[in-house]
């Protein structure tokens, strides 16, 4: 007896074997700094199925099946001191470490697993920030504070989550649109934050550079940390990047690097190039995501 399949196949989102990302980062000590007090990581995550032995037929058992997904984070530690790069390290490390050991991986995201995953999400970066705290009140290593950006998703599904000055951009059909929103005093002008600033120092030369909100800050409450959700397109790109460059090259120079349809290893170093020949004295880090999502 032939049986249908329960779900016709158009019934699933695509497969997120199906989308190819290539990826490109670069990072460099500003002038001014002891240190790259800039640390970023861009981690793959899969999963798979293996027939080892069936009777069913190849058209309804393949031999193996995989997914995949993908994340990019950026950490800018603050001080410009040196205890700046401690911090962007640990909540780097706390986070690798938290998506190994209690990360999920979903793959394949309807809206009831994307509530689930931004509401892990949001755990992973309050333990990170009590860790970076922790760390900075009782540890033997001097930490200060950090920003902490990242994009993360499968299929044509991103999702990015953010504290700090540090920028997610996406980059559509020649346009850049900025994912995210600084917590900087700039924000409020005149108007008072709603938290307390958290890092004013040599660096905070305005309100770009006073943050509101950060990795490590003290307090009952934490860090407003910002979560959202975004449908990609076949020939997408996301950046992920430091104010450091974002401080140095304006958004319409940062869009023609990325209209220039180099490999984005090639874009990442240009956009930190751009940021040292402007005179930037901060740590550049770029980081590059180009998707192609066949329909």
């Amino acid at each position: 007896m032939n049986l249908p399949p329960l779900v016709e196949p158009l019934d699933f989102p695509p497969l997120s074997t199906t989308v190819q990302v290539v990826f490109g980062a670069h990072s460099r000590r500003g002038p001014a700094r002891v240190v790259n007090e800039d640390h970023y990581v861009i981690i793959g995550l899969g999963r798979h199925q293996e027939t080892i032995r069936t009777s069913l037929s190849d058209e309804l058992v393949a031999s193996r099946f995989d997914e995949h997904g993908y994340a990019m984070v950026v950490a800018d530690g603050l001080g410009g001191t040196g205890a700046g790069e401690s911090a962007s390290h640990l909540a780097l490390a706390t986070l690798v470490y938290l998506v190994r050991q209690f990360g999920k991986w979903n793959l394949r995201v309807d809206d009831a697993i994307a509530r689930e995953i931004m509401a892990r999400a949001e755990r992973f970066y309050r333990h990170i920030d009590s860790t970076v705290a922790g760390q900075h009140q009782t540890g033997v290593t001097p930490t200060d504070q950090t920003t902490l950006t990242a994009t993360f998703g499968s299929g044509d599904d991103l999702f990015f989550a953010h504290v700090g000055h540090s920028r997610a951009y996406l980059f559509r059909g020649g346009h850049l649109m900025r994912l995210t929103r600084d917590h900087t005093m700039a924000r409020y002008g005149s108007a008072a934050p709603p938290s307390p600033l958290v890092d004013v120092n040599a660096a905070a030369r305005d309100l770009k550079h006073i943050l509101t909100d950060a990795i490590g800050m003290h307090g009952p409450i934490g860090p407003m940390i910002d979560l959202e959700r975004v449908r990609l397109e076949d020939g997408d790109s996301v950046l992920v990047c430091t104010n450091g460059l974002t401080d140095a090259v304006d958004d319409g120079t940062i869009e023609t690097v990325l209209a220039g349809h180099q490999p984005p290893d090639v874009q990442c170093e240009a956009l930190v190039d751009l940021a040292m020949a402007a005179g930037g004295e901060d740590d550049a880090t770029a980081l590059v995501a180009s998707y192609r999502i066949p329909r």
